[in-house]
């Protein structure tokens, strides 16, 4: 990489041993992957980096919103760009005109610059990747704050101005930027705040830019990353085409429904997209990479945990419930679903409850009753109360001493080999982040005072969330600096609005995203502040490339919406059509959450005034379970797979669902098994050479086949016709209810 390493004008030969000591990281994984060289000479203010930052961060943000509102929503990660800029940058290298140009600077004097400074390096290739994770979003692909535009217009049809939209999206993710920064000396530059998940972008970047000169010669008869990069966006960019259009049978192949085509009980248990997904599988990427991120980029042993926590909740507990039990009244509603029903199995009509001031009409309310979930949704909450309170008990006895010890050891102030390269660059004076913070909080206070019929939270709604935010970022940022987990606690903040202000759907998701999601943000901000350290970013280069990838994020995400929103003809609600791609399976569960936490409250739901209150005990469950475990481990130490048990990811595997369907988890499970376990173990060589640059590549094809075929053929609603393309008579009866006497809510359903 021609780069060198920096070293203390007072350094000589004689280095002592506790010198050493503070050389190195004190983390093994820190020590084998991350270098510890450094050449503040290399450029990263380019042209190249601006032009490709700028580009990426555009394009992710726009597609990441486009595909939210699809059946299977496929997330574009910062990895695609992090592959597929590399030989762009170094195109741009090889083409752009090297010659110098001349400008003056405040003071006097001239500064010269270049728009081609040399070869592409390492980190204008960082911060081109940092630049286009604010068009990824933490988690969700985009800004959260959007799916409270969405549900406000389509679900709610209601109307929110665009001003309004953009602050709220605007300040509920700088908010977290805010926070992050307040946080860096804590959970940035200590070394013992090791950030897991940055490691294995670093690993990326370092087989990206290692030269020909390091490799063996077996390496250098292989195909190049670049070239293989490229043949594989274009085979996927042409495969697509089926499973996106001519054959979407495809996207979900579901045996046991086509070998039982009359039974409910077979599209029960075999259909992929609306029930247990027995057998099915898919052969599309988009469906396979949707809500869980690529499987390739995900190691063994998580895709382990997940599966046997799926199995478990899948297999076992929702046929007993179902079938065995029939708790919650199962058979009277659909086996697996997201919406909301009457106690007779019929959906639940919720514009009828809710009045002209947006709050709920309680004589309305009265005349239909009980809001009622499927048994599978209100399991998927129950399950959600006890992965916080097992996550809680976890952390703090399996990782409580570790997490305090190199926290302990943090304040000590003692410096590695990074933090003390990173000295040579200017560091962000902290008054930045303090004035960010105190206009953003103006700003929400503003928008609380000012424009409350829009949004409905109330000025102390706000300023409890920040509180909440500001009280729990520290916290939650050392666990997942230190542990790569982050706890789930967004349940939390939706119960607590939801006891204290019932009846107001969007002041709930309001305090929820100023409050978690700002936190979550900070997170995701404060893991590319830790990318950047290891890297030897200088740290006011990452600030304005995070702050500018917010604002531009946001604005695309939002302006993607509004288009979408106001020209795809029933988005959202497609009716009978049942081939249309536009269900917005994020935005209903997004919806229903709103009428759960907010408009209908949590005392109606899970309170004495309710159906599912026996579900709290879940909570206790959660907090009791990893005491178990680890008493267990405690009795049999040197039983080895006893401490492996982690409730919080088996208790939480199918967080995801719903939205999320039974086909998207299994063709996850078997891809992710496929190469992170067979390829990884037996062609360990290509797996380290290509496995990465597979999936960028998958992702990249499949989304601008999606795009164009939107443009080409789904503003003009041209289909093609034939048995390939029409899902209607695919596992259509999961969708039927089981119990006597009950009228199926859709038409085609046997009556028992």
């Amino acid at each position: 990489m021609g780069s060198v390493a920096v070293e203390s004008p007072t350094a000589d030969k004689k280095t002592t041993q506790s010198e050493e000591e503070d050389e190195i990281s004190p983390i093994e994984e820190v020590r084998l992957t991350v270098p510890t060289t450094d050449d503040p000479t290399q450029s990263v203010w380019t042209f190249r980096m601006w032009f490709l930052g700028l580009i990426s961060c555009v394009l992710l943000s726009f597609l990441n919103q486009f595909f939210s509102y699809r059946r299977s929503p496929l997330i574009i990660t910062q990895i695609t760009v992090q592959v597929a800029t590399l030989p762009i940058g170094r195109f741009m290298a090889a083409v752009l005109p090297t010659t110098k140009f001349s400008l003056p600077v405040p003071g006097g004097g001239k500064k010269s610059f270049s728009v081609n400074p040399g070869p592409f390096n390492m980190k204008e290739h960082v911060l081109i990747t940092i630049f286009a994770n604010a068009g990824a979003a933490f988690g969700g692909g985009s800004a959260y704050a959007v799916g409270i535009v969405n549900i406000i217009k389509v679900f709610y049809f209601r109307n929110i101005t665009f001003i309004a939209a953009w602050l709220l999206i605007v300040t509920t993710q700088v908010l977290g930027y805010g926070w992050a920064g307040l946080l860096r000396k804590y959970v940035v530059e200590p070394s013992h705040m090791w950030w897991p998940s940055t490691l294995v972008q670093i690993s990326l970047f370092r087989a990206l830019h290692n030269k020909d000169d390091d490799e063996d010669e077996d390496e250098k008869k292989r195909m190049s990353r670049s070239k293989f990069f490229v043949i594989v966006l274009a085979c996927s960019f042409v495969y697509y085409l089926f499973p996106g259009y001519l054959f979407q049978t495809l996207q979900s192949i579901s045996w046991v429904c086509w070998a039982f085509p009359h039974s409910v009980t077979a599209h029960q248990l075999g259909s992929g997209f609306t029930g247990l997904g027995m057998g099915a599988f898919s052969l599309d990427w988009a469906t396979t990479a949707s809500f869980l991120f690529s499987p390739l980029i995900s190691p063994f042993f998580a895709i382990v945990n997940v599966f046997l926590g799926y199995f478990l909740i899948m297999y076992l507990v929702i046929p007993i419930s179902y079938w065995g039990l029939n708790v919650y009244n199962a058979k009277n509603f659909l086996i697996y679903s997201a919406d909301l029903f009457t106690g007779d199995g019929q959906y639940y009509n919720i514009t009828r409850i809710v009045n002209e001031k947006f709050e709920i009409d309680y004589t309305e309310y009265g005349k239909q009753g009980r809001v009622n979930l499927s048994t599978f949704f209100a399991l998927t909450y129950g399950f959600g109360f006890a992965t916080i309170a097992s996550t809680l008990t976890h952390v703090a006895l399996f990782y409580g001493k570790e997490i305090y010890g190199r926290y302990k050891a943090s304040t000590k102030g003692k410096m590695d080999v990074h933090t003390r390269l990173m000295k040579n660059y200017k560091d962000i004076p902290s008054w930045w982040f303090y004035v960010l913070l105190a206009v953003t909080l103006l700003v929400s206070l503003s928008l609380t005072i000012f424009m409350k019929d829009q949004i409905q939270m109330p000025f102390w709604g706000l300023i409890a969330a920040a509180l909440m935010a500001f009280v729990f970022t520290l916290p939650i940022s050392i666990i997942t600096a230190t542990t790569n987990q982050t706890p789930g606690l967004n349940i939390i903040t939706e119960y607590a609005m939801g006891l204290v202000y019932p009846g107001k759907p969007i002041a709930n998701v309001c305090f929820k995203t100023y409050g978690y999601m700002s936190m979550l943000q900070a997170v995701s901000f404060l893991s590319d502040f830790k990318l950047g350290h290891y890297m030897k970013i200088p740290p006011r280069s990452m600030f304005l490339v995070q702050f500018l990838g917010t604002i531009i994020a946001g604005t695309v995400n939002l302006g993607v919406a509004w288009y979408m929103l106001s020209n795809v003809d029933q988005i959202c609600h497609p009716g009978e059509d049942s081939n249309s791609p536009w269900t917005c399976p994020n935005d209903r569960v997004f919806f229903d959450a709103s009428v759960i936490w907010g408009l209908v409250g949590p005392r109606r739901i899970f309170g004495h005034l309710g159906n599912y209150g026996a579900l709290n005990w879940f909570f206790l469950g959660g907090l009791i379970g990893p005491v178990i475990v680890w008493l267990c481990h405690k009795a049999f130490p040197t039983v080895s797979w006893i401490p492996l048990i982690n409730l919080p990811v088996l208790l939480g595997a199918t967080a995801y669902m719903p939205p999320a369907t039974a086909v998207n988890y299994n063709s996850w499970i078997l891809w992710g098994t496929v190469f992170n376990f067979f390829v990884f173990r037996y062609r360990k060589m290509w797996w380290k050479r290509y496995n990465y640059i597979l999936s960028a590549a998958l992702d990249a094809g499949v989304a601008f086949m999606a795009v164009l075929l939107y443009f080409s053929t789904g503003i003009e609603n041209v289909n093609v016709l034939w048995w390939g393309t029409d899902n209607s008579q695919h596992c259509d009866l999961a969708e039927c209810p089981t119990a006597k006497g009950i009228v199926p809510p859709l038409a085609g359903c046997p009556t028992f």
